[in-house]
């Protein structure tokens, strides 16, 4: 249990610090499709944010303390920070790298919750994974 409670605080540092990418692109992307970019990324932002308070209380449904603090999910996250101000196009190729690790992320905590006999929070975990699945999709349709 404990495995698997570890590694939900992954899943939500990794959500997190996903969120947060995809909400500073959307502040600051630039270029000839800035509409379409800055409404998909807004919509993707606002999809993650919704995810996050739900992954914290499977934390606290598991009996821990989920962790909240920026440095506490930086020392978690496996998404590297951007502090640059990128071309269009590369926020998406960012995002599509990002994407996939939350997935990789998603799909190790959803194993760990299967072998923990914990039922609600795999059902959790695999809507999670079919959601960023179709991000992944999208995300890799605009840079093809």
């Amino acid at each position: 249990m404990e495995e698997l409670i570890q590694q939900m605080k992954v899943v939500l540092a990794n959500m997190f610090a996903f969120y947060l990418e995809a909400h500073y692109f959307h502040w600051n992307v630039t270029g000839p499709d800035f509409p379409q970019l800055h409404e998909f990324f807004g919509n993707l932002y606002e999809s993650v944010h919704d995810s996050v308070d739900d992954i914290a209380e499977h934390i606290r449904a598991l009996n821990e303390y989920s962790p909240g603090t920026l440095s506490r999910f930086k020392e978690l996250t496996e998404i590297e920070e951007e502090t640059t101000i990128l071309k269009d196009r590369q926020m998406v190729a960012k995002l599509l790298i990002d994407n996939k690790k939350v997935i990789d992320c998603l799909n190790s905590a959803f194993k760990l919750a299967i072998k923990a006999d914990q039922q609600g929070l795999a059902n959790y975990l695999s809507e999670r994974v079919d959601a960023h699945m179709k991000h992944q999709w999208m995300l890799r349709s605009i840079i093809s």
